[in-house]
């Protein structure tokens, strides 16, 4: 009889070892680490944790346990916050929109800076607890008032579940700020990755509100601004690096909006693309207008692809504002108010900045761009994960601060 017991007490341990020496092989197999990075080891360990966490959350999403979005944020919401000695943290709901309010406990002569965060994640991961040590660390360091907007995500939501939770959340604080205790005149939109795509879409949303006030500036850091043109030369240099790999951004997005996968390939070469929309957006979305200094690495294939009319019924909601807001209308664009964009060389979404940035400066929007060299994908949430930090995560932290508190 003890023998039975022992099966599942040895079976457990191999299944688990199995399963770390498979994705240590995948990472290898799949994953590209550049030698310029600072520390490629350490990043290497945590993508194959991430692969290990992933992995186990999709087999017990296969067991229907449950879903690995969620055995992902459990375990990333253990890993605990750090006291907020200096802050009053309330957890509120707009509506049925869960968002954490952070505020100063000194008192202050005057109303503070409002800060709006989107958090990041890709549509799948992130939560108010996974980034409470982040914008505890902003609403200190710049003596803001935060709002971490807490929305809808993948597997349970699509879209536009996450921008419309996003908008109405954003307007519930704006219209609320004095009971809050901050100055209409000084509110920041910020956002990071996914976050930053919505906080983009956001801040072009609440143009000409004259019912609400206006956004001071939009902070976006390696936003997701287009779905476009997925073939930009950092797509091509960059689609192995971590944590934003070219595959898992294409299979998050297909899910969110509700794009079949098997028209993945379509969407990668563009064949989505009408001719006649292409004309119109490619003064704004062509690799051309890439400085040449980014282009260095990788081919540059030719795009679009042969246009596929079935592709581009399944696949339209790509050209929607909401999804890419790089191509709203230039009269809009025109009455942004000032931007801080970060970017990082070793990211997928590099371009996606630089073409957001030379759209905003062609309608004079004034522009404040940062770029980290030996930055990557995700390196702004791992700043205080000590010993897993790495130089250019404090970089951008510092950069965000200092800029946010000159507003």
């Amino acid at each position: 009889m003890a023998f039975l017991w022992l099966v599942p007490l040895l079976a457990l341990p191999t299944f688990l070892l199995g399963v770390f020496l498979w994705v240590v092989f995948e990472h290898f197999r799949t994953t590209d680490v550049p030698s310029t990075l600072q520390h490629p080891a350490k990043l290497r360990f945590l993508h194959c944790v991430f692969l290990y966490v992933t992995t186990l959350g999709i087999i017990f999403e296969k067991l229907g346990i449950c879903s690995m979005a969620k055995f992902v944020c459990f375990l990333h919401d253990r890993m605990g916050r750090k006291k907020d000695l200096k802050l009053v943290v309330t957890n509120l709901r707009f509506g049925t929109i869960p968002v954490r309010l952070f505020q100063p406990k000194a008192a202050s002569s005057s109303p503070r800076r409002g800060i709006i965060f989107y958090h990041g994640g890709g549509g799948i991961f992130g939560s108010l607890d996974c980034y409470h040590n982040l914008c505890s660390f902003l609403a200190q360091e710049t003596d803001s008032v935060l709002l971490l907007v807490g929305y809808r995500k993948l597997p349970d939501h699509l879209a536009p579940a996450m921008s419309q939770d996003c908008l109405s959340a954003s307007i519930h604080f704006l219209r609320g700020l004095e009971t809050y205790g901050v100055d209409p005149c000084r509110v920041v939109v910020c956002g990071e990755s996914i976050g930053g795509g919505i906080g983009a879409f956001i801040t072009q949303a609440l143009v000409g509100r004259s019912d609400l006030p206006s956004i001071r500036a939009q902070v976006l850091i390696y936003p997701v601004v287009q779905l476009i043109n997925l073939q930009l030369p950092s797509f091509q240099q960059n689609k192995y690096i971590p944590f934003l790999t070219r595959t898992f951004m294409v299979t998050n997005m297909c899910r969110y909006l509700s794009i079949d996968l098997s028209w993945r390939d379509a969407i990668l070469s563009g064949a989505f693309i009408p001719p006649d929309v292409w004309k119109k957006y490619r003064k704004w979305l062509s690799s051309d207008n890439i400085p040449e200094r980014f282009k260095g690495r990788g081919h540059q294939p030719r795009f679009p692809g042969p246009f596929n009319e079935a592709a581009y019924l399944e696949a339209k909601c790509i050209l929607d504002v909401e999804n890419s807001p790089l191509v709203t209308d230039d009269e809009t664009i025109a009455q942004l108010p000032e931007a801080f964009l970060v970017s990082c060389e070793n990211d997928i979404l590099r371009d996606d900045t630089l073409l957001y940035k030379k759209r905003l400066e062609d309608q004079g929007v004034c522009v404040t761009w940062y770029h980290v060299e030996d930055g990557f994908h995700g390196s702004f949430i791992l700043f205080d994960k000590k010993p897993f930090s790495f130089p250019c995560s404090q970089k951008i932290v510092n950069a965000v601060v200092s800029y946010i508190k000159g507003i």
